[in-house]
């Protein structure tokens, strides 16, 4: 268990791209559960141990993932979340140059369940919601382009869908039109850092993520300065 952070109230892990979350249908064994293992047995609990899901990223994105240790933690930070009070920082590898170094992207996403999949307009239609990142060209190797997100809300898909809507879909995403899938299926993807106040202690919390160390490429780019120090 990669623990980025630890106190009586909150865990955070670096999530692997193979890792869910938190369970679904397909029954693998979830992130979640695994911690409340990890809980159990470093502190030699007998009885049942609180994990909390505060937030969730995609299966095949890796990264930061916070988790409470308490009902109380776990209730105050899913409404931190939920009013968008908590600063989430990317990291995206893509092939194609952006339009822009530098560019705030708004669209309105439409989720299609049955395909598990959003969809980008450029203005409101039936069943969307607003979708706002800022993106900046922070690295380049000779194929490949490294983008920082501030992601500024948290849609389905939503870094994925509206990068891939102009033309520069994350390396290794299959179902956003990357023509190639990565090694071991995962996505270029990395939920690199995330900013809150504390939510019992009231003092500012910053957590960073190292990046996966199976990839060069995430090796190549990771030697680069981060323009938001991150």
């Amino acid at each position: 268990m990669d623990v980025l952070f630890e106190d009586n109230h909150l865990i955070a892990v670096n999530k692997s791209s193979s890792h869910l979350v938190q369970g679904d249908k397909t029954g693998d064994i979830s992130l979640d559960i695994c911690l409340k293992e990890y809980l159990k047995k470093k502190y030699g609990k007998p009885g049942k141990v609180f994990v909390g899901v505060t937030h969730r990223i995609d299966r095949p994105v890796s990264g930061v993932v916070l988790f409470a240790k308490t009902s109380k933690a776990l209730s105050r930070m899913n409404r931190m979340f939920r009013d968008e009070q908590v600063k989430k920082i990317y990291w995206a590898v893509v092939k194609n140059k952006p339009p822009k170094e530098t560019d705030k992207l708004i669209h309105f996403l439409v989720r299609n369940e049955k395909q598990n999949k959003s969809f980008c307009h450029l203005s409101p239609v039936k069943n969307s919601r607003k979708a706002i990142l800022t993106y900046h060209v922070i690295g380049k190797s000779d194929h490949f382009y490294l983008l920082e997100i501030d992601l500024e809300t948290g849609r389905h898909h939503q870094i994925r869908a509206q990068l891939a809507h102009i033309g520069c879909p994350v390396r290794g995403d299959l179902k956003y039109n990357y023509p190639r899938s990565n090694k071991g299926r995962g996505i270029s993807l990395h939920a690199r850092c995330i900013e809150f106040m504390h939510p019992v202690k009231k003092e500012p919390v910053r957590i960073t993520a190292p990046v996966p160390t199976d990839d060069p490429l995430w090796k190549y780019f990771d030697r680069k300065p981060s323009p938001l120090n991150c």
